[in-house]
């Protein structure tokens, strides 16, 4: 059996009711794991983002690309491993914080170049952006601190410079409905 690698695909799809429901259909009725999912619009409100961080073979990763792309209201799909990408993850923690702790927590969240989002009287809201090796980083180094609520957007990407030549991009002829790709 070939080495486990962990992939990203960046979908464009429709932006109607259903189609992620679709896309997860998919994943779950073929036994393969979505490791995190994120959607949202575009800067054309016809078309959401799907980023999808999965994890398989190299056969089992061309197959969910295929698989994906057959699905009709997917317009495009990047396999994210194929190209030079920008990756970020972002995280909500609420830490314990008494104020006899507050500094050293201040101080982690500005070595990461995070944020304090909310203080109460006894803990700290802190937001991180960054590699998912980073947030795990952060994370980690919390954690003796008290970790009262953590919560993560999943993995999105974005290829560098133009969209590459050859990038395994599916594309749609024509939407049958609106005439438009």
């Amino acid at each position: 059996m070939g080495e486990k690698n962990t992939r990203l695909f960046a979908c464009v799809v429709q932006n109607r009711p259903g189609v992620l429901a679709h896309v997860a259909g998919l994943f779950a009725g073929r036994g393969f794991n979505i490791d995190s999912l994120t959607v949202g619009t575009t800067d054309d409100p016809r078309f959401s983002r799907m980023t999808i961080a999965t994890h398989g073979d190299e056969q089992i990763l061309e197959q969910i690309r295929k698989q994906v792309s057959k699905i009709v209201d997917v317009v495009h799909v990047y396999d994210m491993g194929e190209v030079d990408a920008v990756e970020r993850d972002l995280v909500l923690v609420k830490v314990n914080a008494p104020p006899s702790r507050r500094a050293e927590i201040v101080g982690l969240v500005d070595l990461f170049r995070g944020k304090v989002v909310d203080v109460g009287q006894r803990e700290l809201i802190l937001e991180l952006s960054g590699t998912e090796d980073k947030i795990e980083a952060f994370v980690e180094l919390l954690r003796p601190h008290g970790i009262k609520e953590l919560a993560r957007t999943g993995r999105i990407a974005m290829a560098r410079g133009p969209k590459p030549a050859g990038d395994k991009t599916v594309e749609r002829k024509k939407d049958a409905k609106n005439g438009k790709p």
